[in-house]
């Protein structure tokens, strides 16, 4: 979430709000072009064309598709996730909202389970809001469907919230996610991806020492940024070089009208697009010419898979500049959590409490947004919970995505996952756990 913010520097505010003016006019004035490209790519690849058989003509059919892919702008996806698969058989899963506030909606994925079957555990999977929308852990939700009740945060785009709805920031967040956890009720096990790692050991501490009935039996950390100065990041040292009033001035600003969220402050997605596109612009450069290749060659598959993919990376959605300039400021520039200085609202949040909560924390070998050993960190200022009741593992050979994405996700994170959140399990919490064989990999 803080690598666009190095793209961008405006000297007032009054020309950061025009920006997100002239973008949106932008999108209008191009949108005229876009139809013709459409109209005209379906033309050269309409097969009564005999251009469409040669090279020239597949050559300006791809040509225009990769026009207008790079012009438009990218919906909401959807998760598409309607059957899942269980020892017994397929079975179908429907998308339920089962809480909602205006910023986020809690999405369960109801199975349509057999009458014999017995319970699975309740998973509260934590999205991050950072930019993309809750759909980037499409693959996790898919992994974990067969084995757990599955519900996640579908955070809204602010963009689209009316400022008479009002203010949400770090405490906000905080806030939703314990309600969630008092909605799902006892026994239930939150997983945070990157982003969120932050505000849901922050939720769990506040339940906790709250002596709160609902704090969940156990918390899975992937990829967090608990402690950023461990191992620090590009992401991490941009932060620490600028001033909380450098963010404030040059990346937040005013949703211009027509919009439903006419006025509100936001970090816009497409201004973190931005940066998340530069940190590896030649990557993007090279899958935009093989795109283009692929089509010409009439390799379909191939096209396909650049499809799905960008379809979901440039698909983004605003943030609220308070709960950013928040996050920015408590997790990345004071360190606040692992200091023990963090608040919320007006108390200061004390890990010291969590005793109750089983602890997993997962990090990626090669991860370069939240650096080796910043989400182990959480081990650390966890220190009055149980040795049986923790562990920490290392996935080798993947990135940040790789962590809850992915081939190695399926196969050696996500049954780490489910074997710990069954061990730790309110029922199973007193009887000894059966020896489990897992594949490969470190832990603590």
């Amino acid at each position: 979430m803080m690598a666009e913010t190095g793209q961008l520097v405006c000297h007032n505010k009054r020309h950061i709000t025009m920006f997100y003016q002239m973008y949106e006019l932008n999108h209008a004035a191009i949108a005229p072009m876009r139809v013709y490209a459409d109209a005209m790519r379906m033309t050269f690849e309409n097969p009564v064309n005999p251009l469409s058989h040669t090279h020239l003509g597949r050559s300006l059919a791809a040509g225009l598709e990769v026009f207008e892919r790079t012009t438009r702008r990218y919906a909401k996806p959807e998760f598409g996730l309607d059957q899942t698969k269980l020892v017994t058989g397929p079975v179908s899963v429907r998308e339920k909202t089962v809480w909602s506030r205006p910023f986020c909606n809690l999405v369960h994925f109801e199975r349509a389970l057999p009458a014999n079957h017995r319970p699975d555990p309740k998973i509260l999977l934590v999205a991050p809001m950072s930019g993309h929308y809750a759909t980037l852990l499409r693959g996790t939700v898919e992994t974990l469907l067969p084995s757990a009740e599955v519900y996640v945060t579908d955070w809204t785009d602010a963009r689209i919230v009316p400022v008479s709805e009002g203010r949400f920031d770090l405490d906000d967040y905080i806030d939703y996610i314990i309600s969630m956890l008092h909605a799902l009720g006892p026994d239930t096990h939150v997983i945070a991806v990157c982003q969120p790692s932050v505000p849901v050991l922050a939720a769990v501490a506040v339940m906790e020492e709250n002596g709160d009935k609902f704090v969940p039996s156990t918390m899975t950390l992937m990829g967090g940024p608990i402690d950023t100065r461990i191992s620090p990041t590009g992401v991490n040292e941009l932060a620490q070089a600028k001033p909380i009033e450098w963010f404030e001035d040059n990346v937040t600003m005013q949703v211009p009208w027509p919009l439903p969220g006419f006025s509100r402050q936001v970090y816009p997605g497409f201004l973190q697009l931005s940066g998340f596109m530069t940190m590896n612009l030649d990557r993007h450069m090279i899958a935009q010419k093989d795109f283009f290749v692929h089509l010409v060659k009439d390799d379909g598959d191939s096209a396909e898979r650049h499809r799905e993919f960008y379809d979901e990376y440039l698909a983004v959605m605003d943030m609220t500049a308070e709960f950013y300039l928040q996050t920015v400021d408590t997790v990345f520039i004071k360190h606040s959590l692992p200091k023990g200085e963090m608040m919320h609202r007006d108390r200061k949040v004390d890990t010291a409490a969590i005793r109750n909560v089983a602890l997993l924390t997962v990090e990626g070998e090669n991860d370069d947004i939240s650096g080796l050993g910043q989400t182990k960190a959480a081990q650390t200022i966890c220190p009055n919970i149980p040795d049986a009741m923790r562990h920490h593992y290392v996935q080798p050979k993947v990135g940040h995505y790789g962590v809850f994405n992915g081939s190695r996700f399926r196969s050696e994170i996500a049954p780490r996952i489910l074997d710990f959140v069954r061990t730790h399990a309110l029922d199973n919490r007193a009887k000894p756990a059966a020896p489990r064989l897992v594949k490969g990999g470190l832990s603590n």
